[in-house]
């Protein structure tokens, strides 16, 4: 006979509790602790110019809602094939080229693959590892505010650039840049430190832009134009040598 699945005592308790609320909450993303302050002043503004002004109070309502969306910071699930090369960003993959890394990261001067992911406002803006490793290199650069997705922008703008080695030596390069609205990189980790595929390492306030330099040799499996998730679109492999199409 065939068998018939029943649920256990514990699910349909779990049905059972599961009110409106609940389902009403799972929509809901947190917001990462560093955009707090921000939340908080929008608010105190928006409260402010409600007594000024009931449409100037909507409009501020509407900016608080907006900063909280901006810092939100979904769990994100990297796959768990070995080898992978996850985006470091949420965004539009703006570029993809051939080019000789920045000095700043330490890395080799042969031309590697740079894919380059540009976050508009709307996008989620924390940065994640595209590799699990060990951070060899972290070095901030002060510089200028131009638009992220002008090529320039990789050796003008103001950048945090990170390395970070995998067990079995390869380096993959990630630099966080700021953009015409960007004033703020923020850093989570450490030189020195260890680091999980899809680990959070930093984010960037207001629009900005990341690059990721693939080791050499290794190809990317996507294509400009094509929306990235940080922590989960798988870019490359290591080992890949697969052509650009």
């Amino acid at each position: 006979m065939r068998a018939v699945w029943k649920p256990s005592n514990r699910e349909l308790d779990l049905k059972e509790n599961h009110t409106l609320v609940d389902s009403i909450t799972a929509f809901f993303v947190p917001i990462h602790k560093d955009g707090y302050k921000f939340v908080a002043g929008f608010a105190v503004a928006a409260l402010v110019a409600s007594l000024l002004s009931a449409p100037l109070g909507g409009l501020g309502a509407v900016a608080t809602l907006w900063c909280a969306y901006f810092f939100r910071d979904p769990e994100r699930f990297p796959p768990k094939d070995k080898g992978i090369i996850v985006a470091p960003a949420d965004g539009r993959i703006s570029a993809i080229e051939d080019v000789v890394p920045p000095n700043e990261l330490d890395l080799d001067n042969a031309k590697r693959t740079r894919i380059s992911i540009f976050l508009s406002v709307f996008d989620v803006h924390i940065n994640r590892s595209p590799v699990a490793g060990k951070i060899t290199k972290i070095v901030y650069v002060p510089g200028k505010f131009l638009n992220a997705e002008l090529d320039k922008a990789s050796d003008e703008n103001e950048r945090q650039c990170l390395t970070i080695e995998t067990k079995d030596g390869s380096k993959i390069g990630c630099v966080q840049i700021a953009g015409l609205i960007a004033r703020r990189i923020v850093t989570f980790v450490q030189q020195g430190d260890s680091i999980a595929t899809g680990e959070r390492f930093g984010l960037i306030r207001f629009g900005s832009r990341t690059d990721i330099y693939l080791p050499p040799g290794v190809k990317p499996i996507v294509r400009v134009g094509q929306t990235a998730i940080g922590g989960e679109t798988v870019l490359s492999s290591i080992g890949s040598g697969k052509s650009r199409s």
